[in-house]
């Protein structure tokens, strides 16, 4: 199932990644009014610059896992196979088919 599953997951990380970078600019404009350093920017300190890139990878895997998450439980709701190693969903979801 796993084959079927696949263009699921690649417009989860599609739409993972576009959600996940307007989160990440959202919540960086509320901590600093310039836009987020990168590794290379010589103007910004190496705590600004780590500090920013750890938030963003904190912002980027937290929203792939939320859409992954969806995604696989709307495969499981339409097709009614879950597409993870498990054949059915966690007990302790609060989803019913």
């Amino acid at each position: 199932m796993r084959l079927l599953y696949k263009p699921f997951a690649i417009i989860a990380g599609f739409i993972a990644s576009r959600v996940g970078k307007s989160v990440f600019g959202s919540v960086w404009s509320a901590i600093d009014d310039a836009p987020p350093p990168v590794a290379t920017t010589g103007e910004a300190s190496a705590v600004k610059v780590i500090g920013a890139q750890a938030l963003q990878a904190a912002v980027m895997a937290g929203t792939r896992a939320g859409v992954d998450r969806a995604f696989a439980r709307s495969f499981y709701y339409l097709i009614g196979i879950w597409p993870g190693k498990s054949p059915k969903p966690p007990e302790n979801d609060d989803y019913e088919p």
